[in-house]
Formats: C-alpha cells, structure tokens, sequence
C-alpha cells in the first residue's frame, strides 16, 4: 500500500488461506477470493497479493512461502477460511521474515446447506492461536478476529499501519550528535530495548557534526536550498539572512543519512540544539529540523533518542508528518475563561500548552513566521539584534484532533508507553515558539498518575488524527505491556486515591 511519507515503508501484504485437509480446499479459496474482492472493491486492489497456493500441508507451506517473497510481500494475512493445519500455517509465520496477521471466516449465509459448507474456522482459530504460543511466534490477531469478507477485508485494511511500523523499524537507524545537554537526564535513553524493536543506532559527537558542517562550505547546492526554503516561507520568510547557514546544515544532515544508513532504508535523528550549538555553528537548528520532518526524517531536539523513535513510529502509524513538544505549561486564566469555557467541553485542568522553540514543519502551523530563539537570545546576545539564535519557524499549530504519545525505555530498560487521544483547540496562544493549546479529557490524573508517576520525561510526540487503537495494537504486537492512556472518569489507575 504505498504512503505520502518517503522514509517510511510501503506495505505489500499476501493474502494467504489455509485449509484443513478434512474440509473442502474450495471453501478457503472460494472465501479468500471473496475477501480480496471486498478488499479490492473498498479499497482497492494495488499492494494485495493473493497467493495461489492454498495450504493443507508443509509442502503447500514451502510453496506458498517463496510465492509471497517472490512478489515482494513484507506482511501476511493468514486466512483460515476454514479450520485450517495448526502446523504449517504457524509456521508460515514462523518462517516469514515480517509480521503476520491471522483470521478466520465466519460461516457464510447458505440456507440449508451447513452440512456442506460449514468451515469451523471460529474453532480453528483457537488451535492457531494456542500453537502460536507453543512455537513462541508473534502474530497480530484483531481485537475480533473472525468475520465475512467485508469484515475481514476492514481488519486488513487496519493491519497497514502496524506492519508498517514493525517493517519500519526493523529497516530504521536512528542517528544521534552529541550527549544530552546538562539537567536533561530526563531523556535518559539506555539503548538495549532498542535493538530487540529491530532499531539500529549510530551515536556521534558535536565534533562530527560540526565537521560535516565545515566541509559543506562552498557546496553548489546551497543556492536551491535557499531559494526553496524561501518558496516555502513566502512572507513569513522575515531572516532571509540566516538561510545560507540552514541550507548548508540541512544539506549536511542529508548527506550524513544517505552515507551512514549503511543496510538500513530509513534513518531518523536524535541531536543537540543547545548550548555550544548556537556559539558554533551560528544558528539554531529548529527550521531545519521541521523541514527534515515534513519530508518524514523526524529530527528530536536534545538527543532525545525515544522522543524521535516516539516519532517514527507515529510517523508510520499516521502516515502524516509528526512533532515532538514539550509538555509545557497551563493555560491561563483568562484564555480559558475567555476561548474554552463554555465552548469546548474541557475542564481548565484538562487543558495545556505543548510547545517547541521551533521545530514544527510549515505544513502543520497556521501563517508559520521565521524568528529567532527568544530564551537562548536573552542569554546569548543580550541587547543585541539576533544573530546566532536566528533559525526557529514559529506559529501556533492547526487545530484538530491528534494523539499524544510515547514510547519510553525506563532507566532499568523497561519498555513503557502511553497515547493520549485529544485534540488541539483553535484558540490563540498570545506566545512564541511551535506551539498549541491541546484538550484531553482527564488531563490532570493523566499527567499525575502516569507521566509523573511512571517518570515519563517532558517530551511528547504529536501524532496527528486519533491513532490510539492502531498504537496499542502495534505496541502489544512489539511486546511493550505498559501502554497508558487517559483513563475516564471513574476509572481509576493504580495507586490513584480513592479517597480524594
């Protein structure tokens, strides 16, 4: 299936059915035909791959299998369009090199006729599933995983976006430059969880960057990354200025991903931004970064190495450009009591500002403007017309609906998560930086009995659109136990005062 985003994979799945060898072949093929024609007709048919073979033993498995890697396939759908082998069709999955989905038909209408087309696959389901586990193999079984072919053909379609995170992960390398900047051992990001998602990383210095930078002095394509990034910015291009610097580092970080992905297609980076950054290079990164990202290279601020995988994998699931912010601060008084209340359904305490110096690509904020770092100004270049701290697209982002999310390895490497379904208000935040106004219901317990209680840092990835079921499927699928969401009224968390 292919996507709008670049740096992320595109989903060819085989559609596989099975057979028991007591039942009919026919009934499988006949209802995996139908299921592909339903899919075909609602979706439609580019990226599904039938396969010819119809498995009723190992041999049928072997065959089945080079035919799905012949075509390319990088995902199954197991279909038991009746009971099904528990043996070969398992291990199908055992021997696939991606992530396999498996269902089963509902019995079809036929009258009278039960005794003839009676398929059992609500039975043999149960023996997929139990020797699955047997065989320790992972596969994606729906929350309801028998159905007719229009049903069916709707679980496929909702298995795109978690074989796309689980084959993007395992073709991803994440690319870091220089240690956290001091008091930021919230990013804390031990490394060992990543490699069992399938994650490479390569860890650089500021002194590798910085060099790269160096030697794209000069470079002859400067010029049509400027004249591009002015296109881009029209009238809010108000530093054109400092876009000699920026093109120059966006080339160079390009250039980086293309000569260091080594056997892996898709890259992501996690850099320092801050403090030496502005005294060196002479500009912030933050415009660069959002650019990065709308082509669907997510850049982390603050070598935050699980904020840009929180990203990638947002990235994946949405198939639209992602952000990462800060957590920020409350809304004020007067904005609630003037914009939201009485207007949104959100308690003042259900609200907050997410916010980034300057990191949101054009394409997600309302009339972005270039500025400058106004904090790191203050401290910088006191007094003094910006300079160095030029580079941030500034403006607050466009409402509607998005999921707040985070994958996060603990500091004793525990792999926890959480996604928040929300939405960002269309009020004004009267401030500076990427920044939103976000609504999500029950915000206050969120933030007390899952972000602070289980440590999570000040980093959130914005997924745009509510992605929440897709994500805790996905994360379920890649064995993360810990997925957090913001529980209802009345529902309590654990460790949550009942007495209050």
């Amino acid at each position: 299936m292919s996507n709008k985003l670049a740096n992320t994979p595109e989903v060819k799945l085989g559609l596989v059915a099975v057979s028991r060898d007591c039942f009919p072949m026919s009934l499988s093929e006949n209802r995996r035909n139908a299921v592909a024609e339903a899919y075909a007709a609602k979706y439609g048919a580019e990226g599904l791959f039938v396969c010819p073979t119809v498995i009723e033993n190992e041999k049928h498995m072997r065959q089945a299998l080079d035919e799905v890697n012949a075509a390319g396939c990088n995902a199954l759908v197991v279909y038991l369009g009746n009971f099904g082998p528990e043996t070969p069709e398992t291990l199908l999955a055992k021997y696939f090199d991606g992530p396999a989905m498996f269902v089963a038909a509902a019995e079809d209408d036929c009258g009278n006729a039960l005794v003839d087309n009676r398929g059992d696959a609500y039975c043999g389901m149960l023996n997929a599933s139990y020797n699955l586990k047997l065989r320790g193999v992972k596969a994606y079984i729906p929350e309801y995983p028998v159905g007719t072919a229009p049903e069916v053909a709707d679980m496929i379609h909702e298995f795109i976006p978690i074989a796309r995170t689980v084959v993007g992960l395992k073709n991803l390398k994440i690319i870091s430059f220089g240690p956290r900047p001091q008091d930021f051992l919230a990013c804390n990001a031990p490394i060992a969880r990543l490699y069992d998602l399938g994650v490479e990383i390569e860890e650089n210095s500021e002194l590798d960057l910085f060099a790269a930078y160096n030697e794209h002095k000069d470079d002859p394509r400067i010029q049509g990354v400027i004249d591009d990034m002015a296109k881009e910015l029209g009238d809010g291009n108000k530093m054109a200025g400092i876009l000699p610097r920026l093109a120059q580092y966006e080339l160079t970080l390009l250039d980086w991903a293309e000569e260091h992905k080594g056997e892996r297609q898709f890259v992501a980076f996690a850099n320092k931004c801050w403090p030496s950054f502005q005294t060196q290079f002479g500009f912030v990164p933050c415009y660069v970064n959002g650019r990065l990202g709308a082509r669907g290279i997510p850049v982390s601020c603050e070598v935050d190495i699980y904020g840009v995988l929180s990203e990638y994998i947002g990235e994946c699931i949405s198939d639209e450009v992602v952000t990462l912010l800060d957590i920020n601060n409350t809304v004020p008084g007067n904005i609630y009591r003037e914009d939201i209340e009485g207007k949104f359904d959100y308690t003042q305490r259900d609200t907050f500002m997410g916010f980034h110096c300057g990191n949101g690509s054009a394409c997600i904020l309302n009339n972005p403007v270039m500025k400058y770092q106004l904090i790191m100004h203050r401290g910088l270049e006191p007094d003094v017309e910006p300079d160095i701290t030029r580079g941030t697209l500034e403006g607050d982002i466009k409402p509607g609906e998005i999921t707040f999310f985070r994958l996060q390895s603990t500091a004793d490497a525990t792999l926890r998560s959480y996604a928040a379904e929300g939405e960002i208000l269309p009020v004004a935040t009267r401030s500076f930086g990427t920044i939103g106004i976000f609504g999500i219901k029950e915000m206050a317990r969120f933030y007390r009995y899952v972000l602070i209680e289980k440590g999570y840092p000040h980093h959130g990835a914005v997924v745009f659109g509510h992605h929440g079921k897709a994500l805790f499927d996905t994360l379920k699928f890649l064995g993360v136990d810990d997925r957090e969401y913001n529980r209802p009224a009345g529902v309590r968390y654990f460790g949550e005062n009942p007495y209050k």
